[in-house]
């Protein structure tokens, strides 16, 4: 063996205990994080007597389906579904495109206040979401917007929307001028190049933002318990939790089992984009 072959084995040695620290680590967080996921499905599954058990156990020999059945017998449940997937995907749509046009905007043009523009959209993502909802409310109120699915849809684009922008305008900024220059050599206009060839070299991150859009618009609580006061049939699926919280004694197998049915949504739409996402996030962080 020779001498660089031996020196490639002990430097191995050496740093397959870090490895194999970092691995357990890793291993650790990832149980921390996916144990309160596992405890909600286990008890949505759960008889209400083992629910309310004074030992409780991580395990069950007698699954029940009587939690999901409170749950879907729920009048407005499936109004309450709908509403958020309007909402949800009114947000995800409009913010996607809304984006991409800004991001090339503020990356291929130059105009006065450009970098001021940017800096504002850093500090949006600086003020806390609590500190402006009662502002919002009265914004809402005189525009005519409470009570309506547009008084969810308005400030969660408002919210989305500068983290969208200064991701993009990294995939933007990646994408070399050189081949829009080119583009336009070959007859492409301005917007055939914008759509067919800047759109799908930038998709990825579009994926990436998308995602965090959905997810934060999805599990919403605070705008629809604050903006929603009397029409119920516009509430949106977090609000349908409220309905197994009562006075004298909490449902919690119907709350399990309620947030089991809200969780599934947000992973079949991970599952589905979650090769984009990687992809999306990679770029962002190589820009």
């Amino acid at each position: 063996m020779s001498f660089s072959s031996t020196r490639a084995v002990r430097a191995l040695r050496i740093r397959r205990p870090w490895r194999l620290a970092a691995e357990a680590s890793a291993l650790l967080i990832a149980l921390a994080v996916a144990f309160p996921l596992y405890w909600m499905v286990l008890s949505a599954f759960k008889p209400a007597g083992e629910i309310e058990s004074t030992e409780p156990r991580p395990w069950t020999l007698s699954p029940s389906l009587d939690s999901f059945r409170r749950v879907f017998q729920q009048q407005e449940f499936g109004r309450y579904f709908l509403n958020s997937v309007i909402v949800a995907g009114t947000v995800v749509i409009v913010s996607a495109l809304v984006a991409f046009l800004a991001a090339t905007a503020v990356t291929r043009f130059r105009f006065r206040f450009r970098t001021t523009l940017l800096i504002m959209f850093l500090v949006a993502q600086m003020v806390p979401v609590e500190a402006l909802t009662i502002p919002l409310f009265f914004l809402m109120r005189d525009f005519g917007q409470l009570n309506t699915l547009g008084s969810l849809i308005l400030p969660h684009l408002a919210f989305s929307l500068p983290f969208a922008i200064w991701m993009l305008r990294g995939f933007v900024k990646a994408v070399p001028e050189a081949l829009e220059e080119a583009a336009y050599l070959d007859g492409a206009s301005r917007a055939r190049f914008l759509w067919q060839i800047l759109f799908p070299l930038v998709f990825p991150g579009l994926v990436a933002t998308s995602v965090f859009s959905f997810i934060s618009t999805w599990n919403d609580f605070l705008f629809a318990k604050s903006f929603i006061i009397s029409d119920t049939s516009q509430s949106t699926l977090p609000m349908a939790l409220l309905v197994f919280f009562k006075p004298d004694e909490n449902d919690w197998g119907g709350i399990m089992a309620a947030s089991t049915v809200m969780t599934i949504p947000v992973l079949v739409f991970f599952v589905l984009v979650q090769r984009r996402l990687v992809s999306g996030l990679g770029g962002a962080v190589k820009d």
